[in-house]
């Protein structure tokens, strides 16, 4: 089935890409997530308009990247979360409240789709994440949740 991708799937492509994929993955998994939108011959131009929009959210070249790199590097988020008495989360911390932490801490605006969780965020303490800026370029970020 030929789709195009509305957001970026790792090993797949980036928003904008037409790709070929079987049936079952993209009814079942990427259509219903919002990953992807069927093709057709008039979705042609929803696929330049999300490749704008793209083009303005992402970073442009390496020398950026390795820029918003040693900004994250250098910078140290903490996050106040709701826990119980042993330390557990109710809950977990999810990449969309690591991208808000790092933009309250002063760091850049960073998509949360870029921010890998190794293992998902259930205790206070440190933690680390890897953010994707760019094809070759990650950056490690270091996060202190703390009970709040």
């Amino acid at each position: 089935m030929k789709i195009i991708l509305t957001n970026e799937v790792s090993g797949l492509g980036a928003a904008g890409d037409v790709v070929e994929v079987k049936d079952g993955y993209a009814r079942n998994y990427l259509v219903p997530r919002g990953f992807a939108i069927r093709w057709t011959k008039g979705g042609e131009k929803d696929v330049e308009q999300i490749r704008r929009a793209r083009k303005i959210r992402e970073i442009a070249t390496i020398e950026q990247a390795n820029e918003v790199k040693s900004q994250l590097e250098g910078l140290r988020v903490g996050l106040k979360v709701r826990a119980g008495e042993q330390g557990r989360l109710f809950g977990s911390v999810t990449p969309a409240d690591i991208a808000e932490a790092i933009k309250a801490s002063g760091g850049p605006d960073v998509d949360k789709r870029r921010i890998e969780v190794g293992s998902p965020i259930k205790s206070l303490g440190a933690h680390q994440v890897t953010v994707r800026l760019y094809a070759d370029v990650t950056a490690t970020v270091d996060v202190d949740v703390a009970a709040g």
